[in-house]
């Protein structure tokens, strides 16, 4: 074991390293993730089962970028039920562009500008930051989001990639996301949107590193967004929350997997320390904008929300919270078959939306 790997149990109170994440590979202390999962919901888990993803501690992370994903799970289901994904995809009248940003480090990193079909005037723009883990995933993986959010708002979405660990350790994906953020605010004008209006939205990991954005336009005195949108984020190092101990082998994100996720992005055990990746211990909220954050039931990380909600408010940020029953990480992009992600989709745009109709004054 790793001195990483031994900080992390030695943090989270756990004396043996536990299964790694895949729906496939459950134990007697299984959460019963199915049983307490909406019909729906169960179906996605079912498709996800028989696509067979390994279990991420036993590939590598660049054979883990391979593995099939809840969203071909999602796909799987509509076809399944006589559908046609990209058919759907079209029927949302929203159009894509796949264009470079410069990050952090100098390197052009790929992003996706997704615009609403016959929109007119000023739009808002959103920048979107996905999740897995920091090492897994990209912009395809995470396209039913901004494109959802996108039409839900009428606002133009930005979904950025960033560098991955482990070949780019921490912090590499938060420099990244932020110079994601200003580069959006230096081009807004050019896509037809209002640089004066821009918010935040990241799920999982991408929620991390929305907050940890907003927390870097703050202390570099940028333009603040208007909102920001945390997603069942990960909010913290302690992998023996409620919601950890709760939902240790849940799927398809179980502790082990999270574990895994923080020991190939930390290049030190000191990194776990860090107010960007341990929110609720160690950051600054003070001065951050209205904050959205939506959790699920049956996720690891649904603590790590609980706790980012009660910091904001202790630090006197507006913030909105919900929970989601009977749904599992990864539902907020599912909105096609999940009826709770519909819900949750209009609940974070009627918050957006809200900032974006107040009145807004650009930095100096």
């Amino acid at each position: 074991m790793t001195r990483l790997a031994a900080a992390i149990l030695v943090s989270s109170s756990l004396v043996a390293v536990p299964v790694a994440l895949t729906a496939n590979n459950q134990t007697s202390a299984d959460s019963g993730t199915m049983e307490r999962a909406d019909a729906d919901m169960r179906e996605v888990l079912m498709k996800f089962d028989e696509l067979k993803p390994k279990p991420l501690g036993s590939v590598s992370p660049q054979e883990a970028r391979t593995q099939p994903t809840p969203a071909d799970a999602v796909a799987a289901l509509l076809k399944a039920q006589g559908k046609d994904p990209e058919e759907l995809k079209r029927q949302l009248g929203v159009t894509t562009k796949d264009v470079m940003y410069p990050g952090a480090s100098g390197e052009q990193i790929t992003a996706r500008v997704y615009t609403p079909k016959d929109a007119s005037g000023k739009l808002p723009t959103i920048l979107y930051i996905h999740g897995g883990g920091w090492v897994i995933a990209n912009l395809d993986v995470y396209d039913a989001t901004p494109r959802s959010l996108a039409k839900k708002a009428n606002a133009i979405v930005v979904s950025v990639h960033y560098r991955q660990a482990p070949e780019n350790k921490f912090p590499a994906s938060h420099d990244d996301t932020l110079a994601a953020y200003k580069w959006v605010l230096a081009n807004a004008a050019g896509w037809g949107a209002d640089p004066a209006r821009v918010a935040l939205v990241g799920e999982s990991a991408g929620g991390n590193m929305a907050m940890t954005t907003a927390m870097g336009a703050r202390d570099q005195k940028l333009q603040m967004p208007l909102h920001v949108v945390a997603v069942y984020p990960v909010a913290g190092t302690n992998l023996d929350t409620p919601s950890y101990v709760k939902n240790e082998n849940a799927k398809p994100l179980n502790k082990a997997g999270m574990e895994w996720f923080f020991e190939n992005e930390a290049a030190s055990p000191e990194n776990l320390k860090d107010p960007r990746l341990d929110l609720v211990k160690a950051a600054n909220f003070t001065g951050l904008p209205p904050t959205t954050i939506v959790t699920a039931e049956i996720d690891p990380l649904m603590s790590d929300g609980e706790m980012l909600r009660d910091r904001l408010e202790a630090a006197g940020v507006k913030t909105s919270f919900k929970n989601y029953d009977g749904v599992t990480h990864e539902f907020f992009g599912m909105d096609a078959v999940v009826k709770d992600a519909a819900d949750a989709q209009d609940f974070v745009v009627s918050e957006l939306k809200k900032s974006f109709s107040a009145p807004v004054q650009l930095s100096e």
